[in-house]
Formats: C-alpha cells, structure tokens, sequence
C-alpha cells in the first residue's frame, strides 16, 4: 500500500453478523481468517457498505451507508468498522429503508449505470427523502448524463 487508503473491515458469519460491500472499486484485500477480511479504497471512490445483524429472534440491525472516501489528512466523518472515515452520501437503517437503497441500486444497475458512477448529490437526495418518510425519485440517464458533464468541467 503506496497510497493511504481509506480501510473497511468486513465481517461475515452467516445468518448472524453479515457486512459486506454493494458496491465500490477496492484496491486492497487482506483476508484475516475465513470470516474477516479487510478491504480498501482510494480516494475520492463511493462504495456501500452494508450491515446486518440477527440474533434468534430475528433482525437486530440492518443498515446501509453510501460514503465517498476523502484524501489524507481531510476532516471526515467517522463511520463503524471503516478508518479513517468519510463523506458520508447517504445513511440510514431499518429493513425497509435499506431495501429501498438497495432498489435504488439495481434501478440504476439496469440503466446500465454503475452505481460507483451516480452524482453523489442523488445519494443525498436518497438519504432526505427517507429521513422525511418520502419515496425518493429513481435515477435517470438524463441526470447522469448532466452529472456526467458537470463533473467533467469541475475537472
């Protein structure tokens, strides 16, 4: 590892502790055992990470949040299980909420869009909408096409 990277330890015992990325280019992997391993990102990358938790009963936790990795030494906020931290593009828990983020996920999967590629301002338009118990809209061509050429001239 050249670079400083933005880590995420992933855990995985299945039906009980499950944490896993939806989404995101990583960089690294080290495997620590056959129920962890660590993954990690460069900077300025969006991934998901996705947490869930049950005990006997059922689900004790479900929770995603959609984070955008920032450069060494910039202020961040700090998130579970992922150091330094990030921007965090959208957060929430719930079963249904996650579905919902999960749906907006595939929405754009099957525009042939890759959900590493979205505006992040759309994640935060996800995150208001769920916060305020309202659908948040899907995620057009049009709008990536607009992200797409915003983000060229921002270069």
């Amino acid at each position: 590892m050249n670079k400083p990277l933005t880590l995420v330890n992933l855990t995985w015992f299945k039906g009980k502790v499950e944490h896993w990325i939806r989404f995101g280019n990583h960089v690294y992997q080290q495997r620590i055992d056959k129920h962890r391993r660590i993954v990690g990102f460069a900077e300025n990358e969006v991934f998901a990470f996705v947490r869930w938790a049950a005990n006997d009963y059922g689900t004790v936790l479900s929770r995603i949040d959609i984070v955008k990795t920032v450069p060494l030494n910039f202020t961040c906020q700090t998130i579970p299980y992922v150091q330094p931290g990030g921007e965090i593009l959208l957060k929430t828990r719930s079963l249904e909420k996650v579905d919902i983020v999960l749906s907006c996920i595939r929405n754009a999967e099957k525009q042939d869009i890759a959900a590493t590629e979205i505006c992040p301002d759309y994640w935060r338009h996800v995150h208001n909408r769920l916060a305020a118990r309202m659908v948040p809209r899907e995620y057009t061509r049009e709008q990536h096409r607009a992200w797409l050429k915003r983000k060229a001239v921002m270069q």
